[in-house]
């Protein structure tokens, strides 16, 4: 059906047309940045029949129905990881990508939508540190004269022990046991859940409500050497991990790694991930998505490397100067779904 709208004045500002036309900006200036530099930009399907364990990942699913095949569920991809780091094991060298990218019961709110646009770039024979170089050229490439100071690198850097000690108080060496990092909660007033709690968890309750909302704002933030205890898939470093996450105006941009090639350490990090996952989703009826056993060791093939994930829709929103994805995000699903408006659904 045909929708005929209202012919608009000349010299109508329409916001929407803007947003186009920055985002359009934006992904030609990321393109010959990486060009420029000899990535290879590829495109990988959203569609996957399998995807990478992430407990704390929820997950859409479809079916795959043909007469003459059998059905197959099908997943929408949270990432790109799990296609770009086997186009890295078979040697394609350097990739970057600019995908869709969706993520189920994600909160909706001025900086989340369930779908989301991700720059992803995989940097051979590079670590987490070269990474952040190459982040800080890539954020100024996408700024002009008149672009503000607080989006300006070089990057501020600090540790996540330095943040934790500085906004909470607490000495992360001193505090590697569950128990004495649950006191050190308590001490703050936050009060114990109702059922057990991994490190990790209370962790992460101290560090969202006493230490992101505090991080300076004065300039970019590269937050690194996440402690060992929060699983992922980042090469382990004594007590932390060579990952770090990029806070622009106090809102996260971007995660890194320094990519993990053991087999033996994917692999049990995969085994865990799928056991907390089902344990977490048996009862609840959300998506439990198939995984791949063997992916474990074609990643472990991977030559060593750096791979960054940037969130290109608060990007854009920083660059435009707004403090939420209103007007940054053509068509949101998730104002309508949070508005019950269902007629462009």
């Amino acid at each position: 059906m045909v929708c005929l709208q209202h012919k608009r004045p000349s010299g109508y500002d329409d916001p929407m047309k803007t947003a186009a036309q920055q985002r359009s900006r934006m992904y030609r200036a990321i393109r010959t940045f990486f060009d420029e530099r000899s990535y290879t930009e590829v495109d990988t399907p959203i569609l996957s029949p399998t995807l990478i364990p992430e407990a704390t990942i929820e997950n859409f699913s479809t079916r795959f129905e043909n007469p003459f095949l059998p059905s197959k569920d099908l997943y929408l991809v949270p990432s790109p990881e799990i296609f770009m780091k086997q186009l890295i094991a078979e040697g394609i060298g350097s990739i970057y990508q600019i995908s869709h990218c969706f993520r189920n019961s994600e909160q909706l709110g001025n900086i989340h939508n369930i779908e989301f646009s991700m720059l992803e770039y995989y940097t051979i024979g590079a670590d987490e540190q070269d990474s952040i170089t190459l982040t800080e050229d890539l954020i100024a490439s996408l700024l002009n004269e008149g672009s503000p100071q607080d989006l300006r690198p070089p990057f501020r850097r600090m540790t996540v022990a330095e943040a934790m000690l500085t906004y909470a108080g607490i000495d992360l060496e001193q505090h590697q046991r569950q128990s004495s990092l649950a006191n050190e909660a308590q001490r703050l007033g936050l009060s114990l859940p109702p059922g057990p709690e991994s490190w990790e968890d209370t962790f992460n309750r101290i560090f969202l409500t006493f230490v992101e909302p505090n991080l300076p704002q004065d300039r970019p933030l590269v937050l690194e050497q996440y402690p060992r205890q929060i699983a992922c898939l980042a090469k382990a470093d004594g007590l932390y991990r060579r990952r770090w996450e990029l806070y622009i105006r106090g809102v996260e941009i971007a995660n890194c790694y320094d990519e993990e090639r053991s087999e033996n350490t994917i692999s049990a990090y995969y085994q865990s991930e799928y056991a907390k996952l089902v344990e977490n989703r048996m009862d609840s009826g959300s998506v439990i998505p198939d995984t791949d056993p063997a992916l474990a060791h074609t990643f472990a093939s991977m030559p060593q490397c750096s791979g960054v994930a940037v969130g290109l829709d608060r990007l854009l929103m920083l660059l435009m100067d707004k403090s939420s994805l209103q007007g940054v995000i053509l068509f949101p699903l998730s104002d309508m779904l949070r508005n019950g408006d269902t007629r462009n659904l």
